[in-house]
């Protein structure tokens, strides 16, 4: 019994200096180091690599060494890093792996796949102010399964409504519900969706589109066009999807007005 506490005791202890030793790598190379240079700096990268050269089990190096390979669409590097932060704190970085994969990477099963393991072994969670239902619908719509989209966002929309009130449903919740009943042809809902996420945000220039686009499908040709300048305009303005990421990543259906697909079609009057 004594030697079994004494082993017990040596153990935490060695855990605990462990521990330290990996915080003062962080603090050195991470803190002191890679965080006083712009990450698409050299210095950022250099930093890392003798942390990780030191200790490779550290998931936050991993996760920082992937950084600059997102935002510069080198995304089999980021993913590879990124797969040895998951190896090493699977909790912290597995659902944010696939919510990458679907806004950056844009593999779109594969972001499923992590995001729906994540919320099996560690619960209902968000990523960038969204549930992992969200992200999971959002890559369904990708892949034209417009039916299972809509069956994962609905569910969630009940789950906020049920939990804390309509009142706490995000305007992208209520855009990408509209959308996905607009892939549907069901223009009724549609409208009612985009109309909701107007509500909540009344520049809304994708949202707007989108109702343009319902208007023309039932022939309403006049206001297809009005409701679509007015996207225009807003859009000019800045009052599009504004995630944080959205900056380095067009998010899906957000329209692009610098592409000939995306004006407002010639034959509306």
């Amino acid at each position: 019994m004594r030697t079994r506490i004494l082993l017990f005791f040596l153990w935490g202890s060695l855990a605990s200096l462990g521990q330290s030793k990996q915080e003062d790598i962080i603090d050195q190379y991470l803190t002191q180091g890679a965080y006083h240079y712009h990450y698409t700096q050299q210095g950022w990268n250099d930093q890392i690599d003798l942390a990780l050269a030191q200790d490779s089990t550290i998931a936050v190096l991993w996760q920082n060494k992937a950084l600059p390979y997102w935002k510069m669409k080198k995304y089999d590097l980021a993913v590879a890093c990124y797969d040895q932060a998951v190896r090493y704190d699977r909790k912290a970085y597995l659902g944010r792996r696939g919510y990458l994969k679907c806004i950056f990477q844009r593999d779109y099963k594969a972001a499923i796949e992590d995001m729906q393991i994540a919320e099996k072994e560690y619960g209902y969670d968000y990523q960038n102010d969204h549930s992992y239902a969200f992200y999971i619908a959002l890559c369904y719509l990708q892949l034209n399964n417009f039916e299972q989209a809509k069956i994962t966002l609905e569910k969630d929309l009940n789950r906020t409504i049920q939990k804390q009130g309509e009142s706490w449903l995000h305007y992208l919740d209520l855009f990408y519900m509209g959308v996905i009943y607009y892939e549907l042809r069901d223009y009724n809902q549609a409208h009612h969706y985009l109309d909701k996420a107007l509500a909540e945000y009344s520049k809304f220039s994708d949202a707007q589109y989108y109702k343009g686009m319902c208007f023309l499908a039932q022939n309403e040709k006049n206001k297809a066009r009005t409701i679509m300048l007015e996207a225009q305009i807003n859009a000019k303005q800045g009052y599009t999807i504004n995630e944080d990421d959205a900056f380095y990543e067009p998010y899906p259906y957000q329209v692009n007005w610098h592409m000939a697909q995306w004006t407002i079609p010639q034959d509306i009057p």
